[in-house]
């Protein structure tokens, strides 16, 4: 499902941190092996498929120089981690031999509404193609089946895997072949476009609790942990090795990397959660060990969140 899984971990590698991001975007495998909709990687009719080497040099390239792709997401002045996501892909597709990006966003609107958008419509030896990308972060069920989507949900609670998944089947992936996107399709020169699905993320599981992986869970899933605050204690006991530390909202796609000097002691972590609300928005942690080149590397990560989530005050579920 992923052509360039050989290379998945280039990204760990990388100095940069949006070139990183891209990295991972492009290399990590989907949440999911099966989905109510078709998956399809963004590349795989780009002439890089039967090169791989071809995408790793040109990614080790941008590493050295990343001023066209940081370039390229400083037009956009979202700090939203979806759109941002998708920023990645757009600036990817733009540069893939064998790849044309044909539109990005395309709204598909009727009577003045907008009915939706297509978030990728692109030209590759295989065709034309319709794709909806999304990043998710999904947390398991303390308690029940881990089986069931239903019991996956977001950080901010609202978000469901199921929810989602028939979202995109229902709404998001259909639209380009009704009626409604026929104009917005023709001002392209298309006719009929072949709608898949890429759904990029981790799947997070309790502890010390256990949930089974989701129906239809990738194999290779990127996978972390949750915890409710009160259990950090325990958990932290347990886990000794390394360094522990957040890890900003904008910084939660690649493998974090960070250099000595930024290193969170044990006594700013300790002063950090003491000063966290009982309440506070999920939070996600990082236990770094040290790398070969000097810099400290991901090892593992979590989310931390409050001891009533998911059962928390509406005001406090909402997605920054």
């Amino acid at each position: 499902m992923n052509p360039f899984a050989a290379l998945h971990d280039l990204p760990r590698h990388l100095r940069q941190p949006a070139v990183r991001d891209l990295a991972w975007a492009l290399l990590s495998p989907p949440l999911l092996e099966t989905a109510p909709w078709p998956q399809r990687h963004p590349l795989s009719g780009s002439n890089w498929r039967d090169d791989p080497d071809g995408l790793h040099d040109w990614l080790l390239r941008l590493d050295l120089d990343p001023a066209p792709l940081l370039a390229w997401l400083a037009r956009s002045v979202s700090r939203r981690l979806g759109l941002y996501y998708e920023r990645l892909w757009q600036f990817a597709l733009t540069q893939a031999p064998g790849v044309e990006l044909l539109a990005a966003n395309l709204p598909i609107r009727q009577g003045g509404h907008t009915l939706g958008e297509l978030d990728i419509l692109l030209r590759d030896r295989e065709g034309v193609h319709h794709l909806e990308l999304a990043i998710k972060f999904y947390l398991g069920p303390g308690h029940g089946d881990g089986v069931d989507p239903a019991h996956w949900l977001g950080p901010g609670c609202h978000d469901r895997l199921d929810r989602k998944l028939t979202h995109l089947a229902e709404h998001q992936l259909p639209i380009s072949a009704r009626a409604e996107s026929r104009d917005a399709l023709a001002s392209l020169g298309l006719d009929q476009v072949q709608a898949r699905l890429w759904l990029g993320g981790y799947l997070l599981y309790p502890w010390p609790a256990h949930a089974d992986s989701p129906h239809g869970a990738h194999p290779q899933h990127l996978r972390g942990r949750w915890l409710h605050q009160r259990d950090w204690p325990a958990f932290h006991a347990s886990h000794t090795d390394g360094r522990w530390q957040l890890l900003p909202r904008q910084a939660w796609l690649g493998p974090a990397r960070v250099a000595a000097e930024e290193l969170w002691s044990e006594e700013r972590l300790r002063l950090w959660l003491a000063a966290l609300d009982p309440l506070a928005q999920a939070q996600l942690l990082v236990r770094l060990e040290p790398g070969d080149d000097g810099d400290w590397q991901e090892a593992e990560r979590l989310f931390l969140v409050a001891d009533r989530w998911p059962d928390l005050p509406e005001i406090l579920t909402q997605t920054p």
